[in-house]
């Protein structure tokens, strides 16, 4: 496993955030992003994870809700990565994967575009 401190690991996942073009950016609606050490215990290896209610599934009724979560977790990606720079490529593409899962694309249609 790479070694990489927390805030190190944070910094890229909000790199990652900032290189999201403004204009999809700019449609994110009520979503924080939170960066955990660890996967749940009954899917150790997954690297990143969308909870909330997609744009594509929002209604009029959506409103006061508490925000919907991405998470992204740091030590399956450091277990996965050999250096540095497949870490930056890999939280990069974690972070595309989940915000695609906002805006209610599949993983079906996520591995057709090449995000695996």
């Amino acid at each position: 496993m790479i070694e990489m401190s927390r805030e190190r690991f944070e910094e890229l996942v909000g790199d990652a955030l900032d290189d999201v073009p403004e204009e999809l950016a700019a449609l994110v609606d009520n979503v924080v992003v939170l960066v955990e050490d660890e996967a749940p215990a009954d899917d150790p290896d997954l690297l990143g994870y969308y909870d909330g209610t997609p744009l594509t599934e929002r209604d009029t009724r959506y409103a006061g809700v508490v925000p919907d979560r991405i998470m992204i977790f740091r030590n399956p990606i450091l277990r996965m990565c050999e250096d540095d720079a497949e870490v930056v490529d890999e939280v990069r593409i974690t972070v595309v994967h989940e915000i695609a899962h906002h805006f209610g694309i599949d993983d079906d249609r996520l591995h057709e575009l090449g995000y695996d």
